[in-house]
């Protein structure tokens, strides 16, 4: 293992130095093998792996289980067509914002990097602790435990899996994935690549379904009829729909493993964002050519029903595909979130262990391990779910807080190079979007915020005993 504090370090005195007068890009190239004796993150993702990470990341159980979610704020089919169209817009305007952050400040760690250079170590520490201890890995055990149950399903048709055997497959997944992550990148990349095209095909499956049943006139039940007027509800809706959508950010996490970022950031981003937006919005189409709003509100998981209403003896493949989006979607929440581990480790805000790098494969191997830990811990609890309802307002608090570092910068550091630069009404109309989908929970749920203000404040007594008695 090698400390990687110094790095990143360097990597501080580089961007401070670019402030000041050209970019890295002017300077003169480093000779390969100085390259290659530095142990540290290599760039070793291409612009297809890239895409992978963001797809394979925002594609996982959400467009299988969420159309109930949205249906319930909204009422009627209509509606929810346009809740799910406004939640991609609404992330691919957040993602063209991520992209000049990311490509003017090209650290490990994303928006806690952002935040860290833009309001300083308290407010970066809370954004971490959240994120490390609680939101990341308990996702991770939501989207393993999913996994399990849709590779036992075929096997207990007629009733429930054993409670045991899903969280012991649970198990299974995330430890293999640990050790893929571990022993190289390019696996774990490989990983992510053939699951993501396996979770396009199983979309796009269900898309072609949907578009030969409209060549046949079943459009019943597209209508805005019982559309809720009551606009809390609504935008509650959009939790549901966003939380489909969640992983738009998660390439930024790695950016220092990625060739070429300036160039190849953005385009990942557009590319993948486009991409789930019309695959989600033909997908959601397609049920509701089969299932009414009823239909879809009783249905444990809306694929499934979709499937067994259509396939037949085939209604099996489904639940299959469902497997491989959800095996492909841990794989991408446990190779991003672990570089946020290392991120917080290489800050001084974590322990510095963390920030080590496996020498002969180059990985952050304890990090990826502690991740893994973590989410096998959150396995062995029955409340992960509310858990994670609670601190879901805190999630897009703070991809909006991100956000604001980009006018924060523009006024504070105006000479930091900006490779893109977006117009300042994307971050505006994203941080007022922010902060309506932020207080109307508040509103519509004050218990449950409560308890999420609360988890968030646990991190306070953290950074009081341990990061300033250390500076101490």
């Amino acid at each position: 293992m090698c400390d990687a504090a110094k790095y990143a370090e360097v990597s501080q005195r580089e961007n401070k130095n670019d402030t000041e007068g050209g970019t890295r890009d002017n300077k003169k190239p480093k000779d390969d093998k100085d390259d290659d004796d530095v142990i540290c993150l290599k760039p070793k993702m291409t612009l297809v792996n890239g895409i992978t990470v963001i797809v394979g990341s925002i594609i996982g159980s959400g467009i299988f289980v969420s159309p109930k979610g949205v249906l319930l704020g909204t009422g009627s089919v209509g509606m929810s067509i346009v809740v799910w169209v406004v939640c991609g817009i609404f992330s691919l305007i957040g993602a063209y914002c991520y992209a000049e952050l990311g490509c003017m400040i090209t650290k490990t760690g994303a928006d806690y990097a952002y935040i860290m250079e833009s309001f300083g170590p308290f407010v970066a520490f809370l954004r971490l602790w959240v994120e490390c201890m609680i939101v990341r890995p308990c996702s991770q055990a939501i989207v393993a435990l999913t996994f399990s149950f849709y590779v036992l399903r075929p096997m207990y048709p007629d009733c429930e899996p054993p409670d045991e055997a899903v969280r012991f497959l649970a198990c299974l997944c995330i430890c293999l994935l640990t050790f893929v992550n571990c022993w190289d990148v390019k696996w774990s990349t490989r990983v992510q690549d053939i699951f993501t095209y396996g979770k396009l095909l199983a979309l796009a499956t269900i898309i072609l379904t949907g578009i030969v049943l409209l060549g046949f006139g079943q459009t019943q039940h597209f209508s805005f009829e019982g559309t809720e007027s009551d606009i809390t509800k609504i935008a509650l809706s959009f939790y549901s729909g966003l939380f489909a959508y969640n992983g738009w950010n998660y390439l930024n996490f790695v950016i220092e493993e990625l060739k070429d970022p300036h160039r190849n950031l953005p385009k990942a981003i557009f590319i993948s964002c486009i991409l789930v937006t019309v695959v989600y919005t033909l997908t959601i189409i397609a049920f509701h050519t089969t299932l009414s709003v009823q239909e879809v509100m009783g249905a444990e998981a809306v694929a499934v029903t979709f499937a067994d209403r259509l396939y037949g003896v085939m209604a099996w493949i489904v639940p299959v595909f469902v497997a491989m989006s959800t095996f492909g979607g841990v794989n991408g929440i446990l190779f991003t979130s672990s570089r946020l581990f290392y991120a917080g480790a290489s800050f001084g805000q974590m322990p510095e262990v963390l920030s080590m790098i496996q020498i002969k494969h180059l990985t952050p191997a304890p990090a990826v391990m502690f991740m893994a830990l973590l989410s096998l811990i959150y396995l062995c609890s029955s409340d992960i779910y509310a858990l994670i309802n609670y601190v879901g307002f805190a999630t897009w608090l703070a991809i909006g807080l991100a956000v604001v570092c980009l006018p924060y910068l523009r006024w504070k550091m105006p000479n930091l190079p900006r490779p893109i630069k977006v117009n300042l009404v994307f971050p505006i109309v994203y941080i007022l979007a922010s902060i309506f989908i932020t207080i109307v929970p508040m509103i519509a749920d004050p218990v449950g915020t409560g308890f999420g203000v609360l988890i968030i404040a646990t991190g306070i007594p953290v950074y009081l005993i341990f990061y300033l008695l250390e500076e101490a």
